[in-house]
Formats: C-alpha cells, structure tokens, sequence
C-alpha cells in the first residue's frame, strides 16, 4: 500500500460538511491500496463543485468545460491505455449539459471510470434544480416546486448495457472506497454514482436523510447484478429505501480492443509512418 499522503492536493474551498469530502478521502485511499502512483492516473473533471475534485489531488489532471468530462477522457484513453483515467462529473454537468456524451460512452465502452457526484441540484451556481432533483422539490429557482420527475441515469445504464453500474454514498465511505477499487480495476465503461449531501443550498437530501435510506445491495438475500431485469428495477428503486452497490454487471468487448488504430499498440508508443511535417502539408 503506498502512503495516502502521495495524493495529497491544494487546500481545499468546497464548504465546510461538503458531501464531497469523504468521496476525496475515500478515493485516495482506494488509489494508495491499489497502488496506482500519481503519474499513472488523469481525473479529468468539468464544472461544478464536483470539477474542484482533481485540484484537491496529486495526479495528472484535465479541468475541461461544462458536460465534456467524457469526450476528454476518451481522448486520452484511446491516446495511451497505460493510464487509468477517471472522469468526474456532476450530476448537472453529466445528465444534464453532458448528457449526449454520456449516452455516447455507454455505447462505445471505452476502458475509463465515471464518477458522478449527485448532491441533487446545481451547487457552484446556487442551487437551482438539476436532472436529479425530485419532483416536487423546492430550489432558489423553482420556488413552487419542480415539476418533472427526476432523471434516472442508472436505469439508463443498464437499460443501454453498461459493462459496469453500481452507486455510492457520502454516508458509507468505507463501501465507497471498495466501489472505488471495484470501479477503477474493471475493464470497460464504469459509471459509479455517489450521493453527495449539499449541506449549501440541498436542505432536503441532507445526510440524515440518506442514513435513513440507503442499505447496501449485496447484502440483500436477491442480490444478482448480472441479471438486466433485476438491474433496472434497483436502479429504478428510490424514495423510502435507495440501494448502494453494485447493481449491473456486463462484460463485453472494449473499444481499445476494436480500433484498427491501437492494434500496434498505445499511440503515445507509436511512430507516425510520415514526419509530422509532411502530414500537417497535407492540409495545406
């Protein structure tokens, strides 16, 4: 196990009680037990209270543009494989603004971790809805209450085959940091959700209100992840009880193996077959 204290960042701004501090915590300690050394990792991030994550770490990093986590990520794993990239996202950020890209990834099944941290609702710019926020709810911008149901993003997962789905909790970091190893070590598309308590401007999904809620699927006597039906139907499930886990499991072949361009290998290792020069004269 390397120290945790490799991985160590600027000092942080989130607030104080931010939900995302044991989701940082959790995730070193899950890289320090794995191993990775900084230089072999990129987090790359968007916009969002969620997009400070990589500054509070001691790794290669990539703050992108709002919803665009995931283009960049699959640039630079498709680039050099020799990384682990994870890429980090909000809920507004990834559901929302990125959701198209989101929706591509899920069908190209690149070798890449996404983490979304869903604390409900849009904290960096104060606290208007997000695709998350339930139905019902009352925000800075929605007084009255939102009006539409909420986005189910692991349903969508798993209904479009998703080699890997499983959701988190601020409130449980010890299982948190499993899932992060679980995560980071599959191969294939990972998307790993986390309830992120906004302690700022969510005073309804506060973390008393999860601790009442969440329960860890694997321990449940039904438990099959590589069951679809059973997948979506957790993934659905939300209100008075809100499964934490693993929930789909679906090998299938990456996007790394398939593309003639990586045959001889990650393309930071390969020569080009003409000088630059000549090749950039082409465009001209």
């Amino acid at each position: 196990m390397l120290p945790i204290e490799l991985y160590e960042g600027i000092e942080s701004a989130w607030c104080p009680g931010c939900g995302n501090f044991p989701l940082l915590k959790a995730f070193k300690q899950a890289l320090a037990e794995m191993e990775l050394r900084p230089q072999d990792v990129l987090v790359v991030s968007g916009i969002g209270q969620s997009g400070k994550f990589p500054h509070y770490l001691s790794c290669n990093t990539f703050n992108g543009i709002h919803g665009r986590t995931l283009p960049v990520g699959t640039g630079a794993r498709l680039a050099n494989q020799e990384l682990k990239v994870v890429c980090v996202a909000g809920d507004g950020d990834c559901y929302g603004e990125g959701g198209n890209h989101l929706l591509a990834a899920l069908r190209r099944n690149v070798d890449l971790t996404l983490v979304v941290h869903n604390n409900q609702v849009y904290a960096l710019t104060k606290g208007q809805a997000s695709p998350t926020t339930d139905a019902g709810q009352k925000t800075t911008l929605q007084p009255q209450g939102v009006y539409y149901q909420p986005l189910a993003a692991l349903a969508l997962a798993v209904s479009q085959g998703c080699s890997w789905v499983a959701r988190g909790s601020a409130t449980d970091p010890e299982h948190l940091q499993e899932l992060y190893k679980q995560a980071i070590a599959h191969k294939g598309f990972a998307l790993l959700e986390i309830l992120q308590p906004c302690v700022t401007f969510n005073r309804v999904n506060t973390y008393q209100w999860y601790r009442q809620r969440v329960y860890r699927v694997e321990e449940t006597p039904d438990y099959d992840p590589e069951n679809e039906l059973w997948a979506y139907q957790k993934a659905k499930e939300w209100g008075e009880r809100i499964p934490t886990g693993v929930i789909y499991r679906h090998p299938r072949p990456i996007l790394e193996e398939a593309h003639p361009a990586l045959a001889a290998g990650p393309l930071v290792r390969q020569q080009p077959a003409r000088p630059v020069a000549q090749l950039l004269a082409d465009f001209f």
